[in-house]
């Protein structure tokens, strides 16, 4: 019976991470805050190789950058929206201009091309209904290139994580 062989090195976008790599971002997508101290000690390594490889992971863009992820029930931001849409036209310029003006509305959080009947999923979220319908008519409607689309209320998160690399 084979056995399972655990991966010493993974190359991601051409830079090449070891198996400490990959425990130090393990450890920084639990917690972004923890110290440089701390990450050395978990992993066993000293601190100025801890501190080397973390910016050069961040230098090469592994690492793109550091958030504080907020309770959006916390903030009174209560409804998510997950929005199908599909554009009428299908040129390069008309793809553009959705995506430069998607990217301007705050209530999109995520915007996905996505392969299928539509074009784009959108995840949006806004306080209520009221404020879901006055993004829907007066901003997402108003898009000169807007075919159809689909809300769909998401009653409930069942899983929602951003951590890749597991330790």
């Amino acid at each position: 019976m084979a056995k399972a062989v655990k991966k010493e090195k993974s190359t991601i976008a051409g830079f090449t991470l070891d198996k400490k790599d990959l425990a130090i971002l393990a450890l920084l997508q639990q917690n972004a805050r923890v110290t440089v101290k701390e990450i050395s000690e978990k992993i066993h390594l000293s601190t100025t190789p801890v501190h080397d490889r973390i910016k050069q992971m961040e230098e090469s863009g592994v690492i793109k950058q550091y958030v504080t992820l907020v309770d959006q029930n916390k903030v009174d931001l209560n409804l998510m929206v997950i929005c199908y849409v599909s554009l009428k036209e299908h040129s390069k310029n008309a793809g553009v201009k959705f995506i430069k003006t998607i990217n301007e509305f705050n209530e999109v959080i995520e915007c996905y091309s996505i392969s299928g009947e539509f074009d784009f999923m959108l995840k949006v979220i806004c306080r209520d209904m009221n404020a879901y319908y006055d993004f829907h008519v007066n901003k997402l409607s108003q898009q000169e290139n807007m075919g159809n689309v689909q809300s769909v209320f998401v009653m409930g998160v069942i899983k929602e994580t951003q951590q890749l690399i597991h330790g």
